[in-house]
């Protein structure tokens, strides 16, 4: 076979929580990807099923792929437990000197030559500092969209041009951690975006873990540490009323955002990055442009 323009040598990290019914199909779908990682670390975060004995058959067939145990603290901590896991993955990398990092859940479906399109786009454009393709969930047999902004790049999903990395100096333990990335990025001038045409399926629908009330407060709890903007986040709730799960999903949200503050929850502390945020979503009510449009 002609080996693929783009060969760019990357690293993969999946941090993984009870995903026995997953796991095997994205395994499979970056086994045969047209271009392979130079190492993939799957983070076991103390599953109680089979997802261990899974990713374990795969790393005796793959040298590149490592599997990495932790102890099992209990519950899960949304936001908080996914980045440590993956920072207990990052920092048993053997490789130095990649040039992409990704993310990746262990719930997804990708195409053969999903990576290869991604670095496509990269190349296409050298301020690009995030991107993956955009989800799908499957609904009564069809593919549906699971639709946000362009700028924002899916948490299971995302790339990293090491550069980008450097800059943002990594990622926040905390909910909204896979939006603070991407304004930060945009910030210091760096672009994120989802790629439309490049489809991911979604295994597992957003929130289908936690209930909609839970993902709800989980969304609105992470918009509050990414110091959304109150007058955006009402606009937003309201909007959110006429979706579904109607009503529930905006009172959730709104819970989740209200409740930072009577929590005195920790949230970003960079100033410039705060009314970066903040000047971009009044840009967006006002109708100018901005990384929400």
């Amino acid at each position: 076979m002609t080996a693929p323009r783009n060969n760019k040598k990357y690293v993969i990290v999946t941090p993984v929580r009870d995903e026995e019914k997953y796991i095997a199909k994205t395994i499979e779908s970056v086994v045969r990807q047209t271009i392979r990682p130079a190492e993939w670390i799957v983070v076991d975060d103390g599953s109680r099923d089979r997802t261990r004995e899974i990713a374990e058959e795969y790393a005796k067939q793959y040298s590149w792929i490592t599997v990495l145990h932790k102890q099992d603290r209990g519950r899960r901590l949304p936001g908080t437990g996914v980045v440590q896991a993956f920072y207990s993955g990052y920092e048993c990398l053997k490789s130095r000197d990649w040039e992409f990092i990704v993310k990746l859940d262990g719930d997804v479906g990708l195409d053969t030559d999903y990576f290869e399109k991604c670095f496509e786009r990269f190349e296409q454009d050298p301020k690009l500092g995030i991107g993956g393709g955009m989800m799908y969930r499957i609904k009564d047999g069809a593919l549906e969209i699971e639709d946000h902004p362009v700028f924002h790049v899916r948490g299971p999903i995302k790339l990293y041009r090491s550069a980008c990395w450097s800059a943002i100096e990594g990622l926040m333990e905390a909910p909204g951690w896979d939006t603070v990335d991407e304004l930060k990025a945009n910030m210091l001038g760096w672009r994120t975006c989802s790629f439309p045409d490049i489809k991911v399926i979604h295994y597992r629908p957003t929130g289908a873990a936690e209930g909609a009330w839970k993902d709800g407060v989980k969304c609105g709890r992470a918009n509050y540490v990414s110091a959304y903007h109150p007058l955006f986040m009402a606009v937003k709730c309201t909007k959110r009323l006429f979706q579904p799960p109607f009503c529930i999903g905006a009172i959730a949200h709104a819970y989740g955002f209200i409740t930072g503050y009577s929590k005195r929850l920790p949230r970003i502390k960079d100033r410039a990055l705060m009314h970066y945020v903040r000047s971009q979503q009044i840009r967006r009510l006002l109708l100018m442009e901005s990384i929400w449009k």
